[in-house]
């Protein structure tokens, strides 16, 4: 049985599929050839309403959130030995739907979202209160509660392991959640709300709604029956979603852009370095809010690195996703295309060198773009202070550890960074001066479900992953019983 045939398309609310109320559909496109791969229901406001009420008879029913930890956590354990059987399904339809490679989707995506399940499924049950010293005649002590129906909504580039980063740590808790995933790619959502059923989850505990964000997106965010949202998207949409959520007094984590520095010493080791800063721009095709786009180099060795990323740059493989040797797929679609060219084209309006790409791979109707580095633009450029989101690298000199440090600080984000030096000394100075809520040393993307990872200033707030994210799912009550 083909994903498609497992979850065809359809709404997945109070345990069972069902077409949207008013029966409209939508397009699903394969990043790879621009042809369409299916069509799947598009959630409407009274879709939504029905998958929140759903959610909410589940949370006070019990048949969850009245579990122990323990017994959470074996469902939890379940659900990544289902991922793990499913591992190339899964890939697969992650791969045709994003359009990243297929080797990838099966050794990053696919392990790292069963890694989440089995993590948390690990931590379900040390939700555990304290007992409170108090010159009182009592005693004190303190529960950690879930927090009731969690929207959640996800963004197109990681679909398997944003959607888990939420939910997993959301079920942990004994939470119940209304899952929004990204239009573009909401299949392998559909997939895991069939997997988490055979691993037992109640009916009505997870439910999947697929629509537009302006519709299907805002319904979940303003619905008076949901009482958290947990938001992965752009900085713009999230400024918007902390705003009506703050005005419903409803607690929000956001993990959203980023424009991350990645920092070369003259002390780096630059054949080792390379492929950590060719990994940071390219990742998924750049579209990767913890990717590193702006190299930052120590003068004494900026020409010799330039050099060497003009050679070994080309070299990466583009092309067809479900090739072996592929390494950089297309882009999700012809407007996140169209961003990184005009991104491109006014770097060159500037003044920028393009070391090497800067234009579109015409390959079979598909979105891809030549991974693209380019030199000599001012700090206050566009192209270094936004988010591009594309395979495009910007390169600038600094002269001094303290200019590397404010260069590196000056934009709007504060996501990810990424530090390239062999003195030990420097790294951990160095990390700890970078406004950044993860840093980065000799490497990059080393992520693992045990580690916090979240942003500061404009790329949000809130941890997901490691015990963070599991007490944010939680609220805390305070019990004081008389001992007299």
């Amino acid at each position: 049985m083909t994903a498609f045939e497992s979850a065809p398309g359809r709404l997945f609310v109070a345990g069972g599929w069902r077409e949207a109320a008013d029966g409209a559909r939508t397009e699903v496109i394969d990043p790879s050839s621009g042809a369409v791969l299916t069509t799947v229901a598009e959630a409407g406001p009274a879709d939504v309403d029905a998958a929140v009420r759903a959610a909410r008879d589940a949370f006070d029913d019990g048949a969850w959130s009245g579990l122990s930890g323990r017994e959470r956590g074996r469902v939890l354990t379940r659900v990544a030995q289902l991922i793990r059987e499913n591992a190339e399904e899964l890939a697969d339809l992650e791969s045709v739907d994003v359009g990243k490679p297929y080797a990838l989707c099966r050794a990053v995506d696919v392990e790292h979202t069963a890694a989440a399940y089995e993590h948390f499924g690990a931590l379900a049950h040390a939700l555990d209160g304290a007992v409170r010293e108090t010159p009182l005649d009592a005693l004190a002590y303190t529960r950690r509660e879930p927090i009731g129906v969690v929207g959640a909504i996800t963004p197109f580039n990681f679909p398997l392991i944003l959607a888990g980063s939420k939910l997993a740590p959301a079920l942990a808790a004994g939470n119940t959640v209304v899952h929004k995933p990204a239009e573009e790619t909401p299949l392998s959502a559909l997939r895991m709300a069939g997997l988490l059923q055979e691993a037992g989850v109640p009916d009505g505990v997870v439910n999947v709604v697929t629509g537009t964000g302006p519709v299907a997106g805002e319904a979940l965010l303003r619905h008076e029956g949901v009482d958290k949202i947990a938001f992965t998207g752009s900085t713009a949409v999230g400024r918007h979603v902390a705003a009506v959520a703050g005005a419903a007094l409803k607690p929000v984590t956001m993990e959203l852009g980023g424009n991350a520095a990645h920092l070369v010493f003259e002390d780096a080791d630059l054949e080792s370095a390379v492929g950590a800063i060719i990994k940071a721009f390219v990742f998924n095709t750049g579209q990767f809010c913890m990717g590193g786009p702006r190299l930052l180099v120590a003068r004494p060795v900026y020409r010799t690195l330039l050099g060497i990323l003009a050679e070994a740059v080309p070299a990466v493989p583009v092309g067809d996703p479900r090739r072996a040797e592929t390494v950089v797929g297309p882009m999700a679609g012809e407007r996140h295309l169209r961003k990184v060219e005009e991104y491109v084209e006014l770097a060159r309006k500037e003044g920028g060198s393009v070391v090497c790409g800067g234009a579109r791979l015409r390959l079979g109707g598909g979105f891809y773009y030549l991974p693209t580095v380019i030199a000599d633009l001012p700090n206050d450029s566009p192209v270094v202070q936004e988010e591009v989101f594309g395979p495009v690298l910007t390169v600038q000199p600094f002269d001094t550890e303290d200019e590397a440090v404010a260069l590196a600080n000056s934009t709007a984000y504060g996501l990810a960074s990424g530090i390239q030096t062999t003195r030990l000394a420097r790294a951990h100075r160095v990390a700890g001066r970078l406004r950044a809520g993860v840093v980065w040393i000799n490497d990059w993307a080393m992520l693992d479900p045990a580690v916090p990872f979240g942003g500061v200033k404009g790329s949000g707030y809130g941890r997901e992953y490691g015990a963070e994210a599991l007490a944010a799912y939680t609220q805390v009550k305070s019990v004081v019983v008389s001992l007299g």
